[in-house]
């Protein structure tokens, strides 16, 4: 049973293992890590290929300035997302994935979820991440580049 958080938004969250299950049960749907390059090279990424998926990587806000990438919703529709499959979004913690699947909801893309917990989640009690929720903690596949 899903536990999806609805949204007037965007499609809702999922946690990381409600997400790999959508993946792994829908050919088209996608993992897109908005997080930034930096993150992506020196934290590590999620890997669906097991699955037989491609991850998707597309900065919500550009490195090394944060900035709002204004080429967000092109870079997406330019990887070849298909607006009525599920795109699942994924960040740190789930804080710029929400904004993401809410600018893509907005372009078009109905199925836009966010990935609460993202890739390593929230702070624990001594204040590290990757062991209270997420992706990580979730023991899902990744891989250090």
């Amino acid at each position: 049973m899903s536990t999806t958080t609805p949204s007037a938004n965007y499609a809702g969250d999922l946690s990381a293992l409600e997400a790999w299950e959508l993946l792994k049960g829908h050919a088209h749907a996608r993992l897109v890590d908005v997080r930034t390059s930096a993150e992506w090279n020196f934290v590590g990424l999620p890997d669906v290929s097991d699955l037989g998926h491609e991850l998707e990587l597309v900065e919500w806000q550009t490195f090394p300035l944060g900035q709002q990438n204004p080429s967000f919703v092109a870079q997406l529709e330019q990887a070849g997302a298909d607006k009525s499959a599920p795109l699942l979004f994924l960040c740190r913690s789930g804080g710029r994935s929400r904004m993401a699947a809410i600018a893509a909801t907005a372009a078009g893309f109905t199925r836009a979820y966010n990935i609460a917990g993202g890739f390593e989640g929230d702070l624990d009690g001594e204040r590290h991440r990757g062991h209270a929720n997420g992706w990580k903690a979730s023991g899902l596949a990744w891989k250090q580049t």
